[in-house]
């Protein structure tokens, strides 16, 4: 199974759409991200595979492009002096350089191009994934703030206000109960003194009243 099959066959957008019906969006997210960092770290090992392959072809081909050279420098050194077998085995060995220079740097080329596009995939899966935990972010907020709603809702729904005003008034009407039996018992009380305690107010009654006799008969005027 290729490496990018997940990109290949899972866009964020498909991913989104499956978060957003989830039950538990926050769960799945997290799930989609270990999936993708996983497949991120099988990818960065393919990629450097296919670059240390890059690598050596282009080796290759520069090493024979370096023969083909020197090749042709020994030939021509060769032909100066006048050793003309000498010249053509040079040229011989840089016309099978030249072959297989030929043949590294295409294998180099396709390489190369393999090796960009997969660099390419691998920059878009690093995207993708800081997308999608940028995207975490969001949906805990969000998750978070229906949660609360729910609940509130749910406390809001045991709630009438009706009914809270009804058990005001029967807190109300029990309380005006108790202050009335509260002064029936005061009254009860009073009502309840005893013969000595009458007698006991009749005499501080007749003492204030004898007082105030001595007083107005003090400042009575004469006839």
């Amino acid at each position: 199974m290729s490496v990018f099959k997940r990109l290949r066959d899972l866009t964020l957008s498909n991913v989104y759409a499956l978060i957003e019906k989830a039950e538990d969006p926050i769960k799945l997210t997290d799930q989609y991200i270990r999936d993708m960092q996983q497949d991120l770290e099988d990818a960065e090992k393919a990629v450097a595979a296919q670059i240390a392959i890059e690598k050596k072809f282009k080796a290759l081909y520069e090493e024979q492009e370096a023969l083909v050279n020197k090749r042709a420098e020994q030939a021509e050194t060769a032909v100066q002096l006048q050793n003309i077998d000498l010249a053509r085995r040079a040229l011989e060995e840089k016309k099978a350089a030249e072959q297989k220079r030929d043949e590294y740097k295409t294998s180099f080329d396709q390489n190369k191009a393999a090796a960009d596009t997969l660099r390419g995939k691998l920059e878009e899966m690093r995207r993708q994934l800081t997308e999608l935990k940028n995207k975490r972010e969001t949906l805990v907020a969000r998750y978070q703030a229906a949660k609360a709603q729910t609940e509130i809702n749910k406390s809001m729904a045991g709630f009438n206000s009706d009914s809270a005003a009804a058990g005001m008034k029967r807190m109300e009407e029990k309380m005006l109960q108790m202050e009335a039996r509260a002064e029936a018992s005061n009254e009860m009380n009073t009502k309840g003194k005893s013969i000595d305690d009458e007698f006991a107010a009749l005499g501080k009654d007749k003492a204030v009243e004898d007082e105030l006799a001595a007083l107005m008969k003090k400042y009575e005027k004469p006839l």
